[in-house]
């Protein structure tokens, strides 16, 4: 038995390489790949070689990039992180065999898996299962959103995802797969109004199918807008919270003048290119602003023990029960066989198309 794997062998070269499948060992299982999303970000940025593990070394311990031998040399062999897998053998009673699970295994048709040191979330049988590529990582990192904002206004004590934003103003900026998704999870907790903006028309239309209000950030100043809007008590106006999910400098400018005074940013953009634009001397000085990155590496400080990964993809299985028929029909743009991933990642990072959502399917 052989494996396809999508493997990037240098900027701009992506090739699919057959392999050995790995032989059942006691206490591992083994999936076939059903399908598999494209995270256009992240795996992108190893196609173009943006990414700053392939040309630094991050150094575990001290939290930091340094100069050095890359962490993530090329040729980049494990890409993606949004599979959905059926178990077709088993050696552990832990998971059986026919269970339709997310896993983040990569791009891969094949993985031998050890329940032990991988995440396996099975997948309700009421749940589409092309969906259940959101399940174990890209649904979390939105949700992770989310529970920062409550973080940021309960500390440790957080109860519900909705704590952050419950009957508060909330922007998002971007409207891309995380935005959206960020959004949805904005709305179905309780959010008293949710506005997303982002200058790409057709993301617009997407938002908008989902039953989201949009605003342009090139047409009228989105942020005398809003803050005309929303207004708390003279001389504080603006949105509550705000959701940066685009990796562009203006991007983070703009969130941060659309908060009201001492409001904060939660920040899930990957800045590939960094952020040099981005004016810190202006409103982020002068409104007494915050800013939290909520990297899926990390939940907000003292909330592990109950708000784990788990907890995050339950919330996630939730909103795709709320919102899946939704999100199938105007967030999936594109399903696309297993073979022509190469091409569809060399065209996608080249812009020869664009594209929200593409799932691999095998």
């Amino acid at each position: 038995m052989r494996d396809k794997v999508v493997v990037v062998t240098g900027p701009g070269r992506v090739d699919l390489v057959e392999q050995d499948a790995a032989p059942l060992r006691p206490g591992t299982f083994r999936v076939e790949t059903l399908f598999s999303g494209v995270s256009a970000g992240t795996e992108l940025s190893y196609v173009k070689g943006t990414n700053p593990y392939l040309n630094v070394t991050w150094n575990a311990d001290l939290g930091l990039f340094q100069p050095g031998e890359a962490s993530t040399p090329y040729p980049v062999t494990r890409l993606g992180y949004m599979q959905v897998g059926r178990v077709v053998e088993s050696d552990t009673p832990a998971v059986a065999v026919g269970t339709v699970g997310a896993m983040t295994y990569g791009h891969r048709t094949g993985w031998l898996a050890d329940p032990v040191a991988e995440r396996f979330v099975a997948l309700p049988d009421d749940l589409d299962p092309l969906l259940g590529v959101y399940v174990a990582h890209m649904g979390p990192i939105c949700a992770n959103g989310l529970l920062h904002a409550a973080a940021d206004l309960h500390g440790t004590d957080v109860r519900a995802l909705g704590d952050g934003v419950r009957g508060r103003r909330v922007a998002v900026v971007g409207a891309g797969v995380v935005a959206l998704l960020t959004a949805l999870f904005a709305r179905r907790n309780g959010a008293a109004s949710v506005v997303v903006l982002d200058p790409t028309p057709q993301r617009r239309q997407v938002a908008e199918a989902l039953g989201l209000e949009t605003l342009d950030p090139e047409a009228d100043d989105p942020a005398v807008v809003l803050k005309t809007r929303w207004a708390h008590t003279a001389g504080d106006r603006g949105a509550d919270v705000v959701f940066q999910c685009r990796g562009q400098a203006w991007a983070l400018h703009l969130a941060l003048r659309l908060l009201r005074p001492q409001g904060t940013v939660i920040d899930l953009a990957f800045y590939q290119g960094g952020a040099d634009a981005v004016r810190l001397g202006e409103e982020f000085h002068h409104n007494g602003l915050s800013l939290r990155c909520a990297q899926i590496g990390r939940v907000p400080r003292g909330l592990a023990p109950t708000w784990d990964r788990e907890r995050l993809s339950a919330e996630t299985v939730d909103l795709l029960r709320t919102y899946g028929d939704t999100i199938r029909k105007h967030l999936v743009s594109a399903v696309v066989p297993f073979d022509e991933a190469p091409t569809l990642l060399t065209d996608l990072a080249d812009r020869r198309r664009q594209e929200l959502q593409v799932v691999l399917t095998v």
